[in-house]
């Protein structure tokens, strides 16, 4: 059997989503599995044992448009499939497979396109199913008879290739990173929304009162379109900070997550990737829901504050930000302190 899987497109998603795609290698153990993904999902998915052929979704190039997506469609026909298990949630994704002519087609009835699926898998209603995200695309291949029921899921994890941790340890050592000190591992960015974001100067604040008692060097990860945060964040600490903003792909997080030994961030895809790599993580949330989304970790701390709007769920705060201007940078050094004491250097 050829079985196609069209995997999520944010990468906290995608790791939230290891454990169903772990699921489906079990179920069909002698079967040609294929995940379909967004490049830098993809990428994140190398290595990780769920697929034996990974296919990038390039929407930006040679994807783009109808005409990219009949070239993918065309693409997807060659190979032959006989099933698709559609984890994204999107019309996109049940119209590819649609076109692509894979005669079984299982999916949630979401976006207006039960009529491509074969399979239209009611969504689960609030409180049908625990709250978390990762029990969300179990609960898929439970309605669709590949499961008896919800397993357990204490924790996520990433495999990190050793060649690869060599690679990123010299990568950091290349920018100034010292031998035999703890490094913490900072994401202040959030690819949702500004919403999700604790303020860059609180960040440093925090980051000064755990280096004043530490000699932890801070390692700051983003993407470019994050520069400005790791800036202002550079700007308000004491003593420099490793900033790795822009400078790295996401094929290579994993490995350099890997070679610091704790991470602080919003809630976010790099979050979800350290926590995956096995970090101590300290969590700011904000306007989302940690019930539905921390870490897969029993090594998470989550730092939250909950006026009466919050969880709401938005990009953008359209008021005060309470939420995040809440939380004091000595709640979240208090919690730093706890895990900088508990962890080796690298």
């Amino acid at each position: 059997m050829r079985l196609l899987v069209r995997a999520t497109n944010w990468v906290g998603d995608a790791i939230m989503a290891l454990p169903a795609l772990a699921a489906v290698r079990r179920r069909f153990e002698g079967a040609h599995i294929a995940v379909l993904a967004l490049p830098y999902v993809a990428q994140i998915y190398q290595g990780q044992g769920i697929a034996d052929e990974l296919l990038a979704y390039d929407r930006k190039g040679r994807h783009a448009g109808i005409g990219g997506r009949e070239r993918l469609a065309l693409t997807l026909k060659e190979k032959q499939f006989d099933m698709a298990l559609l984890l994204q949630n999107a019309f996109d994704a049940a119209w590819v497979a649609w076109r692509a002519g894979i005669p079984e087609r299982i999916g949630y009835d979401r976006d207006g396109r039960g009529l491509l699926l074969t399979k239209a898998i009611a969504t689960p209603r609030a409180g049908e199913i625990p709250a978390h995200e990762k029990f969300y695309y179990l609960e898929l291949l439970r309605r669709a008879g590949w499961l008896d029921a919800l397993p357990e899921v204490p924790e996520i994890a990433l495999r990190v290739d050793a060649a690869d941790a060599r690679s990123a340890e010299e990568k950091l050592r290349s920018l100034g990173a010292r031998a035999g000190a703890l490094r913490i591992a900072v994401g202040a960015g959030a690819s949702y929304g500004s919403a999700k974001c604790w303020p860059p100067d609180r960040f440093a604040s925090a980051l000064n009162q755990v280096q004043r008692e530490s000699e932890a060097d801070v390692v700051l990860f983003g993407t470019p379109s994050e520069t400005e945060v790791a800036s202002a964040i550079q700007a308000g600490l004491a003593r420099p900070a490793l900033d790795m903003t822009g400078r790295t792909q996401i094929a290579e997080l994993p490995a350099l997550l890997s070679r610091c030994g704790a991470f602080l961030g919003n809630d976010s895809g790099a979050m979800h990737v350290a926590a995956a790599v096995g970090l101590p993580v300290v969590a700011v949330f904000g306007p989302t829901d940690p019930w539905g989304t921390a870490p897969v970790t029993p090594r998470s701390t989550i730092v939250q504050q909950k006026p009466y709007c919050s969880p709401c769920f938005l990009r953008r705060c359209p008021t005060d930000h309470r939420c995040m201007t809440a939380i004091t940078p000595e709640m979240v050094s208090k919690q730093l302190f706890r895990i900088v004491g508990e962890v080796a250097p690298a």
